[in-house]
């Protein structure tokens, strides 16, 4: 192969070099979305491994950037593997449903079948009544693994479709009864340092 690499020196350094140089920017990036992500998520050991790979690789691409400065396509191929890794690593960060949600509920239907249909599902859940510009409304909390979102959503779409429904990301929770799911990484105030 390196044999190959000398008799076609121009070719590698406009196509081969770059496309590498591309590929291990994606790899890197990617590593760098899932690092950051991981340490706001408390996930210390996934974080270091994320950076430590993230690093390495970077410091491989810079290198060959600084020995080959006068070649354009390494600088476009630097930054088209970045933004295409910020691109992946996004997409793979939502593929990978870490993380906990709240999902609030706001109807002014009845919702008993939604909430018996929730609590069937075993996620906790908290109702209060409320009122709205159109009057009387039912507010329905309930905090879930990211993976469950859908789950409840489908529930929620078929029990009352017509209800306003917002979704937001929880970093920490405090007692109470979250899922019957593990969630690695969660911090919790309980006291047995645990959700129950």
């Amino acid at each position: 192969m390196f044999d190959w690499i000398e008799s076609h020196p121009a070719f590698f350094a406009w196509a081969i070099l770059p496309l590498m140089i591309y590929l291990a920017r994606i790899c890197d990036v990617t590593l760098g979305t899932g690092r950051t992500f991981f340490v706001s998520r408390g996930y210390k050991k996934l974080a270091a491994v994320a950076g430590f790979w993230e690093v390495l690789i970077w410091l491989i691409v810079i290198g060959q950037i600084m020995k080959n400065l006068t070649n354009p396509m390494c600088y476009i191929a630097y930054a088209a593997g970045y933004s295409t890794g910020v691109f992946v690593g996004m997409t793979l960060i939502e593929k990978l449903s870490l993380g906990v949600m709240l999902v609030r509920i706001l109807t002014h239907e009845n919702a008993d079948a939604l909430i018996d249909a929730i609590k069937a599902r075993r996620y906790g859940i908290t109702t209060t009544d409320g009122a709205g510009a159109l009057g009387p409304m039912k507010i329905i909390l309930t905090i879930v693994p990211r993976r469950a979102v859908a789950d409840v959503v489908a529930i929620l779409k078929t029990h009352n479709p017509n209800a306003f429904y917002s979704i937001e990301e929880i970093s920490e929770v405090s007692k109470g009864k979250l899922s019957p799911y593990k969630l690695p990484g969660l911090r919790c105030g309980g006291t047995d340092g645990s959700p129950s």
